[in-house]
């Protein structure tokens, strides 16, 4: 098995979906498969130009030269592709949709209908596989993934993949200070680790694996006083630094 992992958030493995999404990764290495991570913060890929030049003039190639070229043939072979993103607006944050938008080459122009659905065939050389999606936010809920999990369920079908389940963490970013104050979290990545091996044992995350990456740490109400109370310190130094430079 072959997995490619894309990672779009501007902190790459020091982040919260850097740790969720190493700990999958070594899961899946554990269980034998071919590991791939790819940053694609900080890459060139520009926006879609709507162009369908990939479409009519140049057929499954697009006209943009960027880095974006690189990644087309990763994508077509992976037999598992990884979505890792932090979760901005209620979605992908930029860098992941642009690439998203970008797999339009990957399509032929026409139109099936698919399991009720209208829809583009993919092209010939397009492997079929699954998805998986990995995301953080800084909430507490899991219902904030809602809108980014319909997305990507959609997404996969569009790509012809079978999805294949999703780590959702909620203010993952935190798990390393509540490790410090004595909050257990190995777990969370052990389940993580889990959830590798089962995509390549039984071809998919199992519920009760997700359940377990994204079970509460703390009570909402101890986090937001956590969260606040840190906020008023760095507004703090903040100010404290503004002042001393206008001095």
């Amino acid at each position: 098995m072959k997995a490619l992992a894309l990672n779009s958030s501007p902190n790459k493995d020091r982040g919260g979906t850097g740790l969720m999404l190493n700990a999958l990764l070594d899961g899946l290495r554990e269980a034998g498969a071919s590991v791939e991570l790819q940053h694609i913060y900080g890459l060139t890929v520009r926006p879609c130009l709507a162009c369908f030049d990939c479409w009519l003039k140049t057929p499954g190639t697009c006209r943009q030269r960027d880095e974006m070229q690189a990644l087309y043939p990763k994508i077509a072979a992976c037999d598992v592709l990884v979505f890792a993103t932090p979760l901005y607006a209620d979605g992908m944050n930029a860098p992941m949709k642009a690439l998203v938008e970008r797999c339009l080459p990957l399509l032929e122009p026409f139109f099936e209908i698919r399991d009720g659905h209208c829809q583009h065939p993919v092209r010939s050389w397009v492997r079929p596989g699954k998805v998986v999606l990995v995301a953080a936010c800084g909430f507490t809920e899991l219902d904030n993934f809602e809108p980014l999990l319909a997305h990507v369920r959609a997404l996969s079908r569009n790509l012809r993949r079978e999805f294949a389940g999703a780590l959702l963490r909620p203010y993952a970013a935190a798990l390393p200070d509540l490790e410090r104050m004595g909050v257990e979290v190995a777990d969370i990545y052990e389940a993580a680790r889990r959830a590798g091996r089962e995509l390549v044992e039984h071809g998919a995350i199992r519920s009760e694996t997700a359940a377990a990456v994204s079970r509460e740490l703390v009570r909402r109400e101890v986090y937001v006083r956590m969260v606040n109370a840190r906020f008023r310190r760095m507004l703090g130094k903040a100010r404290g630094g503004a002042a001393q430079n206008g001095a």
